[in-house]
């Protein structure tokens, strides 16, 4: 399972390490997504798996399992294992998300990735104003504070954005909405890529006003002025990711 965070971890070069089950599940995902492994092929043997991989038997066919379960692959007996459609893939896996980023993708793909988050994120805001608890509201001043402590540190200022808005789908109270962090992940590293990759010093206070303005709705529980807020700060991302 990706954890939370990872994908804006590796903007920075920063990766988690892996046993060999993940390495392998990450090996052959992400091959199906960049199409190392094309919709509709069979995979190589098992043998050619695990001489590629170095790895048992029973390290292939678990990880094989993982992938059929996120609706990457599918098994199909005298046949072998096909990469499946894509239409069964799972877009709300986090890590089926994270290996997206990198590759080519489709405009259809980047329209709907913005479309979801415009409909799901402003309505977690919303709830959030009126479900929160006093936790909850710790946690989004802490990373708040931690926004504008690490302005001259772009990766950790990304992921303290990442999880402000984290805690606040966690704070609706909603446990499909709270399901939605991949697709906040990656649009976050679509988002601050251009400035990872730009060297020099960047200008952060209009994000940082944009998530206290966020935080003070939640507070002061009302849900219009925080699911107007929650917008202001995907249209800034989208305008820094220019995707």
């Amino acid at each position: 399972m990706s954890e939370p965070g990872s994908l804006l971890r590796s903007l920075a070069g920063r990766t988690t390490a892996r046993n060999f089950h993940s390495y392998v599940i990450n090996e052959i995902g992400a091959g199906v997504i960049n199409g190392r492994f094309p919709v509709g092929s069979t995979l190589p043997n098992d043998a050619a798996l695990m001489a590629e991989f170095d790895v048992s038997r029973t390290v292939l066919r678990e990880a094989l399992k993982t992938l059929e379960a996120k609706g990457l692959l599918e098994a199909r007996p005298k046949v072998g294992t096909k990469v499946a459609k894509r239409t069964r893939w799972n877009l709300y896996d986090p890590q089926v998300l994270a290996w997206h980023f990198g590759q080519p993708l489709e405009r259809e793909f980047l329209a709907g990735l913005r479309e979801m988050r415009r409909v799901v994120e402003p309505a977690a805001a919303a709830r959030a104003a009126q479900r929160r608890t006093a936790d909850h509201l710790r946690l989004m001043q802490y990373w708040v504070r931690q926004m504008e402590t690490s302005a001259s540190e772009i990766q950790n200022f990304a992921l303290a954005d990442f999880e402000l808005h984290r805690i606040i789908a966690d704070a609706s109270q909603n446990p499909f909405m709270r399901s939605f962090i991949g697709v906040i992940e990656l649009s976050h590293a679509f988002a601050y890529r251009p400035l990872v990759e730009d060297a020099g010093p960047h200008d952060l206070e209009e994000i940082i006003a944009a998530h206290r303005t966020l935080v003070s709705a939640v507070e002061r529980g009302e849900p219009e002025a925080a699911h107007s807020a929650m917008l202001a700060t995907i249209a800034i991302d989208e305008e820094k990711a220019g995707v």
